[in-house]
């Protein structure tokens, strides 16, 4: 969650920022702060790679857990924690990461310690995340399964 939240605090946005003003804050921020724009002066260039790397990494973050983003990816979302088995996952900072057999992998934020230490010691991981986490808990996609 503190990913998040630095995010919305970097774009200036709240929590009910929709696409389309992600999209003309993120336009406008680098119609300013853009690289190539800076020629003749080599800090400044680096300073402002800097800024635009981490503008487009927080857009790209509140972009993928946006309701709308959310509502296109449902049904392929439904089919993979449904359908595929869990093959890892990984903790860190309240975020936990779970891959799925079939290549896809899912991003969960804001998982407190004892709701991971439940999962962890599960008898049926796949049917606790169904139960307790997939629905529960802010989420994006990391990453694309293997297509076949």
């Amino acid at each position: 969650m503190k990913k998040i939240i630095e995010a919305r605090k970097l774009l200036g946005v709240t929590k009910e920022a929709d696409l389309k003003e992600l999209k003309t804050i993120y336009r406008n921020f680098m119609k300013d702060w853009h690289p190539d724009k800076i020629q003749d002066n080599e800090a400044a260039k680096l300073e402002a790679e800097e800024k635009s790397k981490a503008f487009i990494e927080s857009y790209h973050l509140l972009v993928s857990i946006a309701p709308e983003t959310h509502a296109q990816q449902l049904e392929q979302y439904t089919e993979v924690i449904t359908a595929s088995k869990i093959a890892d996952f990984k903790y860190k900072s309240q975020t936990l990461q779970i891959n799925f057999a079939d290549g896809s992998s899912y991003e969960y934020f804001g998982v407190p310690n004892s709701i991971y230490h439940k999962f962890v010691n599960s008898d049926t991981p796949d049917r606790f995340g169904r139960r307790h986490i997939y629905h529960s808990y802010t989420y994006r996609k990391a990453s694309k399964a293997v297509e076949v």
